[in-house]
């Protein structure tokens, strides 16, 4: 193993040791959320914006991750890196630009970052209607996730997704 991949792990166990900005935002002007048919991963990403010397910028940004380690850590950093950005600033970011920190990804968890990606442009379009125009963010068909499939046409609405852990019945 080359030094450059024990540092990007060490850097991932520090993310996943201490994820910044980990957990909802109840004041979010906009919301973003990425499902992986592939691998199961789910990432939501909150964003709260404020005007800086009159342009619109993020104020802070927040993340959910139902999926492996990489996926946390990844939005993590991400978060911390998007304090301050303009939406277009924002919007110019890859997911490898979003991951930098952490050094290079795997190959096997480059989707990872795509995710994060995804939920970031996902929010920024839903704030923004002009950011579309701007750069147009591949999408899932809402029912292609397992998120698109229980939410259905209730996104947007106001609704809220509750996750309840059934009990065994040997228990």
């Amino acid at each position: 193993m080359s030094d450059a991949d024990t540092d990007t792990e060490e850097r991932i166990r520090e993310a996943i040791a201490r994820p910044k900005n980990m957990g909802e935002m109840a004041d979010a002007d906009a919301v973003g959320t990425v499902g992986s048919p592939d691998c199961g991963d789910m990432l939501r990403m909150w964003l709260k914006f404020s005007e800086k010397d009159g342009r619109k910028v993020i104020d802070r940004a927040s993340f959910q991750s139902f999926g492996c380690q990489t996926a946390i850590a990844v939005a993590s950093v991400a978060t911390e890196l998007l304090a301050g950005k303009s939406v277009e600033e924002a919007l110019a970011l890859e997911a490898g630009d979003l991951s930098q920190p952490l050094g290079a990804l795997p190959p096997m968890k480059i989707h990872c970052g795509q995710m994060v990606e995804g939920a970031l442009r996902q929010a920024l379009e839903a704030e923004n209607e002009d950011a579309a125009a701007l750069a147009p963010a591949p999408s899932l068909p809402a029912d292609s996730t397992l998120l698109g499939r229980i939410s259905g046409s209730r996104t947007g609405t106001g609704a809220k997704l509750r996750v309840v852990k059934l009990e065994d019945e040997d228990e």
